[in-house]
């Protein structure tokens, strides 16, 4: 399977279609590829803290433990996981720093390559296609001809979070519905944002449609009841299905699967948009 030929794969054929108002979208991971492979930056970096405590576990032990609650947590905002990881350590007799400064380190080091990405694609020697999942943007012009109202929810940081959006050239799809994490992280979550979608708008659950690779936004929507579609990019060769994305969504309820955006004119149809 290549970038624009994804397949589709319907997990529940009973979900809303048509009377669409409203979609909120997931950043990382779902359109954009700037942080692909932070999961091998934070998984590391937490096993080497739990590591250092005087548990007996090995690494390998570790890892399992850690990949568990930092995929399940995935979505939400990353201060969720490091507040995790504290209680990891405290568990096996470690004194941790607090959550925002475990979240600080992790940032640091995640941005020496992210940092190197988005200086590439401002430089032109990396396309913003290169660096989002494939017919992202096709499929964001199908909703805004449709003219939904599309919302943006990543559990990065929201400073990150509206630089990378304006890297990759997706503001005008957006404009200021653009949501992402706070240092005082109570006053935002994925949930709250399809709240206020619904009081806004006096829209019903079933007129909003998620999209999204974490469990989060898909559990949220169809919370709801509305269509939750999964998207289990790979994020490292831009082609196919990531699997163990593809089993997490489905868990977490999703209607529809797909690896990319390459089929939006099927799903557009599918979901009674054209």
């Amino acid at each position: 399977m290549t970038p624009g030929t994804a397949a589709i794969e319907i997990v529940n054929d009973r979900f809303p279609r048509g009377e669409f108002r409203a979609v909120i979208l997931d950043f990382d991971g779902t359109l954009s590829l700037l942080r692909r492979n932070w999961q091998d930056v934070m998984i590391p970096m937490m096993v080497d803290l739990l590591a250092n405590t005087n548990t007996a576990e090995t690494r390998d032990h570790l890892r399992a433990a850690v990949e568990e609650f930092v995929m399940r947590l995935n979505g939400r905002q990353t201060i969720y996981q490091m507040m995790q990881l504290c209680e990891e350590l405290r568990t096996r007799g470690g004194n941790p720093l607090t959550p925002l400064e475990y979240k600080h380190q992790y940032h640091e080091r995640l941005w020496k390559s992210v940092g190197q990405r988005i200086e590439a694609v401002r430089q032109g020697r990396v396309s913003r296609e290169q660096m989002t999942v494939p017919a992202a943007n096709q499929l964001l012009k199908r909703f805004q001809a449709a003219d939904l109202e599309m919302f943006l929810a990543s559990g990065t940081d929201l400073v990150y979070v509206r630089d990378e959006v304006e890297v990759l050239g997706l503001s005008e799809f957006f404009g200021p519905r653009v949501y992402g994490a706070l240092d005082d992280y109570q006053n935002f979550s994925k949930a709250m944002i399809i709240e206020q979608i619904m009081c806004d708008s006096g829209a019903s659950g079933s007129s909003l449609i998620g999209v999204g690779d974490g469990y989060v936004e898909i559990e949220e929507v169809k919370k709801v009841g509305g269509l939750a579609i999964g998207v289990a990019s790979n994020e490292e060769t831009r082609r196919g299905i990531n699997d163990w994305k593809r089993r997490r969504l489905i868990r977490a309820g999703a209607d529809i699967i797909i690896g990319d955006f390459g089929c939006q004119e099927e799903l557009c149809r599918l979901i009674g948009l054209v």
